[in-house]
């Protein structure tokens, strides 16, 4: 592996750590509406008597997602527990994911957005579990801090992602947001889609400046190869 790959994998892996993280804390806020204002819903009230449960999946969610949130930073700061931290709260939030999965599927009947959370979750970890094999470890390093281009690489998809996101919110949550014919999704129309399109056009542009400048870049592995004469 080079050096430029291993820099990409390691943008790659902060990035879905980002994201899962912000699913987990938007999913966490979000759960507010089964959590605590139930009667204030009527598609919610077959949870009413299931509050409890709603409630605390509600608050360690967050939690989770605070955790994720230093876990990330962590990672760029590096560490001798930078991925191993990552790794913790990855297993958490999927188990939490599929907690707040089968209740909303065994109680509401409908999974969304909720298996959403969980398959990312799921997502996140495969990838660090890989990235953990002895082969690729010492190659993408967490415990190293990095520079300022993958950095920005970082948070320029990270922004793509999230804009994309946000423009196909109605395409995987409209069907459980839509109550007598009235899709609550299109409540922040066109503000939402004004604003994700922002994202993804700023995202595009500083990741695409970033990758260039990584691949513009020597790669060190090879630059002090021996020359094999004929």
């Amino acid at each position: 592996m080079t050096v430029k790959s291993a820099r990409i994998l390691w943008i790659v892996a902060v990035v879905a750590l980002g994201l899962t993280t912000a699913m987990n804390l938007f999913g966490g806020i979000g759960t507010v509406c089964a959590a605590f204002l139930t009667e204030n819903f009527p598609p919610m009230l077959v949870l009413l008597d299931h509050q409890w449960l709603y409630q605390r999946m509600m608050l360690i969610t967050i939690g989770i997602g605070i955790a994720g949130a230093s876990a990330t930073f962590a990672l760029f700061r590096g560490g001798s527990n930078a991925y191993r931290n990552a790794l913790l709260v990855l297993i958490a939030g999927v188990v939490m994911g599929e907690l707040h999965t089968r209740a909303s599927l065994e109680l509401r009947g409908k999974m969304v957005p909720a298996n959403v959370k969980f398959y990312l979750n799921l997502f996140t970890l495969i990838l660090f579990l890989i990235l953990g094999l002895p082969s690729l470890r010492n190659r993408v390093s967490f415990a190293s801090p990095r520079g300022r281009i993958e950095a920005t690489a970082a948070g320029g998809l990270a922004a793509l992602i999230v804009g994309a996101t946000m423009l196909t919110i109605p395409l995987w949550v409209g069907d459980t947001h839509t109550y007598e014919g009235t899709d609550w999704t299109n409540v922040l129309q066109p503000g939402l889609s004004i604003v994700a399109l922002a994202f993804m056009a700023g995202g595009l542009g500083v990741f695409v400046k970033a990758v260039l400048e990584v691949v513009r870049r020597p790669d060190l592995s090879s630059a002090h190869q021996p020359v094999v004469s004929s």
